[in-house]
């Protein structure tokens, strides 16, 4: 028998929606929005017993709001992913709804519906092309519709807080990272909402009986409590508002990460609201907002509806500014071994020889070459070879400070950057890196017992080499030295005559 799973947002369903399914003999499942039942799990639980529904129909009174609408889609959408959705408009009976507006076909359609019954007369047909439509029906679990945020902002918004709506909108456009986009954002919110005090937290994974780990990415003001800074509280005045807040989140925003919704709550003397930043399936960051004292105003449903639709974008800006990060750093590291990669080294050689020039200081390089390396992929195959340059890696990495730069060049050769070094401690680093790669043993992944050696090449800034170019040239010069000679040793590049 055809059915359909009906969520309400009361206990009991609109009275004409269920008329109208009955007529039509479609079986109807009734499902409380508020009472939590429709999970993944209550659904397959469904499915199972009584088949894949016809439809997930939503009854949407003329009163409803946006936000709450579109959060309920997504719910529905998450539960039941590959089922139509379907929206049924009704007139409400309460007493200060009346003059409510009907949101058209459209709007709605945005929202995330597949077909929009505008009465519970219309039902029947609609029911009857969702099922005549069948596969070829673009539901919400092919391609996820998001509502723009500019439908979601409340109503009856000024023309000045509208434009200043759209104007922090627009500034996440220009953001160059994570913490430029959490910035501006905090700037525009605070000229549309008054608060004291602004912060938006990135949230980790959590680990196994956890709770998710905040991290504070940016703030803006500050309480009146924390306005008063302890002489022993050096951190925040040194590191300022943003970090010193860690560990700091309001239970709000505690709340917003477990369960994804808009809280609005009173904290002691505080009123809070957290807004959750979502990013796919997961709450990625959580905006919050604090007004503090005995008579401070508590946050209004429009404000928490504003926040709630521009957390979209923002959303949007912080989860793009990752993937371009994270693109950036995949670009400069070499795939195999994790290290940098050349582009990485030039760029850094830049801007280290630059400094260097400027604050009159020193920057030594050394160029390195495995010995014989061939043999070990004829013997033992390229597998081998792939695992035995990771290990090297670790080698080089533990043999040299955290401020000194490992580049893999390419194959079996590497660079090592040593800032504020002159040649002659870069030929201790250079000969102590020897001698580790020496006397390890590689495995390369299959407990071999593989000795290796490596020629080395040392050259410095200014003494032996004026840019970039120069200096790796001459470094791998004094490497292809250093192999004609026995290999396995360190040889310096000869000195330049010094430009003015």
């Amino acid at each position: 028998m055809k059915h359909v799973i009906l969520l309400s947002e009361d206990c009991v369903p609109a009275g004409e929606i269920v008329g109208a399914l009955r007529a039509a003999g479609v079986f109807i499942a009734p499902v409380a929005c508020s009472a939590g039942s429709h999970t993944e799990e209550a659904a397959r639980a469904r499915a199972e017993r009584e088949g894949e529904p016809l439809a997930i129909l939503l009854d949407v009174a003329a009163c409803s709001d946006l936000a709450e609408l579109h959060a309920r889609v997504l719910r529905a959408a998450d539960a039941w992913p590959n089922v139509p959705l379907v929206a049924c408009q009704h007139e409400t009976n309460g007493m200060g709804r009346r003059t409510a507006q009907r949101l058209d076909e459209a709007t709605l359609k945005r929202l995330g519906f597949d077909a929009v019954a505008a009465e519970a007369a219309q039902l029947s047909a609609v029911l009857r092309e969702v099922e005549e439509r069948g596969e070829d029906l673009e539901t919400h679990g092919s391609e996820p519709t998001v509502a723009p945020a500019s439908l979601l902002l409340p109503e009856h918004m000024s023309v000045e807080r509208l434009r200043a709506a759209f104007e922090v909108v627009a500034s996440l456009h220009f953001a160059a990272d994570q913490r430029a986009a959490a910035q501006a954002a905090l700037a525009g919110l605070a000229a549309l909402v008054a608060a004291d005090r602004w912060t938006l937290y990135l949230v980790g994974d959590a680990a196994p009986h956890t709770e998710a780990p905040f991290e504070p990415l940016a703030a803006r003001g500050l309480t009146r409590s924390e306005r008063v800074i302890p002489e022993t509280d050096w951190r925040r005045a040194l590191l300022g508002d943003a970090l010193s807040l860690a560990g700091a989140e309001s239970r709000a925003a505690r709340a917003v990460a477990a369960c994804g919704e808009t809280v609005r709550k009173k904290e002691g003397e505080r009123r809070v609201v957290a807004v959750p930043l979502v990013a796919g399936e997961r709450v990625m960051g959580v905006l919050e907002a604090v007004r503090e004292g005995t008579n401070a105003r508590a946050f209004t449903r429009s404000e928490a509806t504003l926040l709630s639709a521009l957390a979209l974008p923002l959303s949007a800006a912080l989860s793009n500014s990752a993937r371009v990060a994270e693109a950036e750093r995949l670009s400069q590291t070499d795939d195999l071994t994790k290290l940098h990669n050349a582009r990485y080294l030039r760029q850094y050689l830049v801007t280290e020889l630059k400094r260097a020039r400027r604050y009159a200081s020193l920057v030594t390089v050394f160029f390195l070459d495995l010995d014989d390396f061939k043999q070990v992929n004829d013997r033992h195959g390229h597998l081998v070879g792939s695992h035995v340059l990771m290990e090297m890696a670790a080698v080089i990495l533990s043999s040299v400070r955290d401020t000194d730069v490992v580049a893999r060049y390419g194959g079996d050769e590497f660079v090592v950057v040593l800032p504020e070094t002159d040649v002659e401690m870069g030929l201790l680093v250079a000969n102590r890196v020897r001698e580790r790669i020496a006397g390890h043993l590689f495995t390369g992944g299959r407990n071999l017992r593989l000795s290796l050696t490596a020629s080395f090449g040392v050259a410095s800034f200014p003494a032996h080499a004026q840019s970039p170019q120069q200096i790796i040239a001459r470094a791998d010069t004094a490497m292809y030295e250093a192999k004609a000679a026995r290999k396995n040793c360190v040889r310096t590049a000869a000195e330049i005559a010094q430009e003015v």
